[in-house]
């Protein structure tokens, strides 16, 4: 992704950065004029350093908003000290009193806080210290970020690990844990129904026990790919344990739930699992149906407990059976 940097101020303030940061040598630059236009910006399209003009009315309420923000705190906010009392007052007073100037925006929110000199100084050449120290900040601020990013990324692959069965490349029980808070809250919150059906491999044992567990791990693999490809893109598979499986169905009641129940219990048995051209072996599935209910948990213990109890009348009615929820 390339480094965006949105820089806040005056137009006057904008003009006085050095060239290098007004036309973007190695990162794209935007320009906002007040804190309001900033922060909306900032919602949509987060930039990676946030250069503030500290004249400006409120700079340093944006700075503090900007790190209150938990998913936004990882921008680098640079605060450029513009304000002609503060330099003035700066070349008089002691250097104890710029390192306390300094420490107080840093306390109050900023990552850099960085002096404008006064007069016309060519901020156009590169060798100035207070162009190189914006340079450099920004540099600072870009590695920050690219850490971050890749942190972010390593996080992301981490959680894939954690929620998805390695074997069948479904979703694992904890995402179904995860997933059904999640949707029960919705079905809630908009009044739809939700629905979700807990399927076995029939004698799946026998199947182990006649031509090995590898053999018996193909047909849970060629298994969940039928009912990937198989079901509406609002429902969600899981491999639960075993060969055991749950799908969550979205907007779906106990009759729709039936429907697509029988369907994929066709889809499983009219078409035997090819192992290799010497091979294939017929499976059948057994499938208990739930619905959420007014009374049942937030996290769907109960609806799951229901769908188990179903699944396990199948089996007991003598296997490749449907037992459908009423309610």
């Amino acid at each position: 992704m390339h480094p965006s940097i949105l820089t806040v101020g005056e137009k006057d303030f904008f003009a006085r950065l050095p060239y290098q940061i007004r036309h973007g040598t190695g990162f794209t630059v935007e320009f906002a004029v007040d804190v309001s236009e900033a922060q909306n910006w900032i919602e949509v399209r987060p930039p990676d350093i946030l250069m503030v003009q500290a004249g400006l009315e409120q700079s340093l309420d944006l700075c503090r908003w900007l790190k209150q923000q938990t998913p936004l705190s990882w921008i680098y906010c640079i605060l450029v000290e513009d304000r002609a009392q503060l330099i003035a007052e700066r070349k008089r007073a002691h250097w104890n009193w710029e390192l306390d100037t300094t420490a107080t925006a840093l306390e109050e929110a900023a990552d850099a806080y960085v002096w404008l000199p006064d007069g016309n100084l060519n901020l156009e050449d590169s060798t100035q210290p207070v162009t190189r120290l914006l340079l450099a900040h920004i540099q600072v601020g870009l590695r920050k970020v690219k850490k971050y990013r890749d942190l972010l990324q390593t996080n992301n692959l981490l959680s894939t690990i954690a929620y998805v069965d390695p074997l069948t490349e479904l979703n694992n029980r904890r995402a179904l844990e995860s997933n059904l808070v999640r949707h029960i809250r919705t079905s809630r919150n908009y009044e739809i129904p939700l629905s979700a059906l807990m399927l076995d491999v029939d004698y799946f044992k026998v199947v182990n026990d006649t031509y090995g567990h590898l053999i018996g791990d193909h047909i849970l693999k060629l298994l969940s790919s039928r009912l990937r490809y198989n079901l509406r893109s609002g429902d969600i598979p899981f491999r639960y344990g075993g060969e055991e499986f749950v799908i969550l169905l979205h907007n779906t009641n106990c009759q729709d739930a039936f429907v697509v129940a029988r369907r994929l219990q066709r889809i499983v048995s009219e078409q035997p699992f090819v192992i290799d051209n010497a091979l294939s072996i017929p499976i059948t599935i057994s499938i208990g149906t739930s619905c959420l209910r007014t009374s049942d948990d937030s996290e769907g213990v109960q609806m799951l407990a229901r769908a188990d109890e179903y699944l396990l009348q199948a089996k007991a009615a003598g296997r490749n059976c449907i037992i459908n929820c009423t309610d």
